[in-house]
C-alpha cells in the first residue's frame, strides 16, 4: 500500500480553467450557470437546461480534468450507423482514476448524486487514492454530479468541508443520466472502467502509459433508471479499449481474460435486467461485470498485442430499443 503524497492541485486547477470557459460559452452550450448564496458555482447541464452534444463533450472533459480528448465518431451498432464516444489520453491515471471515476456517493438529506471529477482527489475519501499514493491540496475544487436535482448550499458545504476549501471555491456541474449531456459523459468512461477493473484485479497501474476507448452513445432515455441501463450496456457490451503498457507479456496473458465484462457470470443480459435482479443495488451486482466488452493490450516493450473479449451487438440492440428495426 502506497503512502499518500500531497500534490499541487493540478487536476482541480485544470478543471477550474475549463469551468471558466464554460461560463463564457454557456449560451452556446445550452447550459445554465447558477451561483448559490454561499458563492459556489452550480452549472446545470441537463436538469432544467436543455444541454447539447457539445455540452456533453465538455462535461466529459471536465470529468477528466482536461487530460483526455473526447470526440464523437461514426461507427456501427448491429449494422446500423451510430455515433461512438471516443476517448484519448496520455495521462490515463490522472484523467480516469484520479478524476473521472464516479467514486464519491454524495448524499445530503434528500439529495443524492454520484460524484466524479477532480474534487475527489482533494477529498480522498476512497481507498484508491491511498493505494495509488495521490492527493491534492486544493484551494478550489471542481466536481461533476450525476443527479436529477441541482444541489443546494447544504450539499456545497459538505463537499467544501470534505475537500478542505471554502464554499465559494466549489464548482459543481450537474446532469441527470436521462439527458443528452449526462448520457454522453457516462458513456465516455470506457477507458476509466478498464483501468478501475485492472486496479481491482491488482495490476501495477504504473505500467499503463496511454489509452484510447470508444463506446456507442446510448439513446437518451425517458427516465434515469432506463438511462442507467442503456449507458452501462453501451460500455459493457459495446465498449472497446486499447491500453499501451510496459512490462512482461505473461502477466498480461494471465490477467487479460479477467478484464472484459464477459468475465462476469452476470454477462449476457441487459444491465437493467441484472440491476433489477440485484434489487437495484449496485453493490449487489457482480463487480467483475463493470468493464468494457473488449480490451486490447499493446506492449511497448515487446511489441506484442493481446486481445480479450468482444462486443455483443445483440444485447446492445435490445437495450437501445433497436432489436425489431434491425431484424
Amino acid at each position: 500500500m502506497s503512502q499518500v503524497i500531497e500534490n499541487e492541485p493540478v487536476l482541480n486547477e485544470l478543471a477550474w480553467d475549463l469551468v471558466e470557459d464554460i461560463v463564457v460559452a454557456a449560451e452556446d452550450l445550452r447550459v445554465h450557470v447558477h451561483e448559490t448564496s454561499a458563492g459556489a458555482r452550480v452549472i446545470d447541464f441537463g436538469v432544467e437546461a436543455p444541454g447539447s452534444l457539445a455540452a456533453g463533450i465538455t462535461l466529459a472533459e471536465v470529468c477528466t480534468a482536461g487530460l483526455a480528448e473526447i470526440a464523437l465518431q461514426q461507427g456501427p451498432v448491429g449494422g446500423v450507423g451510430w455515433p461512438l464516444v471516443f476517448v484519448t489520453t496520455d495521462e490515463p491515471l490522472g484523467a480516469c482514476l484520479f478524476s473521472q471515476y464516479a467514486g464519491w456517493a454524495v448524499q445530503v438529506g434528500k439529495f443524492f448524486g454520484m460524484g466524479s471529477g477532480p474534487m475527489r482527489a482533494a477529498a480522498c475519501e476512497e481507498e484508491l487514492f491511498t493505494h495509488l499514493g495521490y492527493r491534492e491540496e486544493a484551494v478550489r475544487v471542481v466536481g461533476v454530479l450525476e443527479s436529477g436535482r441541482l444541489p443546494g448550499d447544504d450539499v456545497v458545504q459538505m463537499i467544501a468541508e470534505g475537500c478542505g476549501v471554502g464554499a465559494s471555491q466549489v464548482a459543481l456541474l450537474v446532469a441527470p443520466t436521462a439527458s443528452l449531456a449526462g448520457t454522453l459523459q457516462v458513456v465516455s468512461r470506457s477507458v476509466e472502467t478498464a483501468l478501475h477493473k485492472l486496479h481491482e484485479l491488482g495490476f501495477d497501474m504504473d505500467r499503463v502509459r496511454n489509452a484510447t476507448g470508444s463506446a456507442p452513445l446510448a439513446p437518451v432515455a425517458a427516465d434515469d433508471l432506463t438511462g442507467i441501463g442503456r449507458t452501462n450496456d453501451a460500455i459493457l457490451y459495446g465498449g472497446r479499449v486499447s491500453l499501451w503498457v510496459t512490462g512482461d507479456d505473461a502477466s498480461l496473458e494471465e490477467i487479460g481474460p479477467r478484464v472484459p465484462s464477459s468475465a462476469s457470470g452476470s454477462y449476457g443480459e441487459p444491465f437493467l435486467d441484472i440491476f433489477e435482479k440485484a434489487g437495484r443495488d449496485f453493490y449487489a451486482v457482480d463487480r467483475l461485470l463493470f468493464s468494457p466488452a473488449e480490451v486490447v493490450f499493446q506492449n511497448l516493450d515487446t511489441g506484442r498485442v493481446h486481445v480479450f473479449g468482444g462486443v455483443n451487438d445483440d444485447v446492445l440492440l435490445r437495450s437501445f430499443g433497436m432489436a425489431s428495426s434491425a431484424e
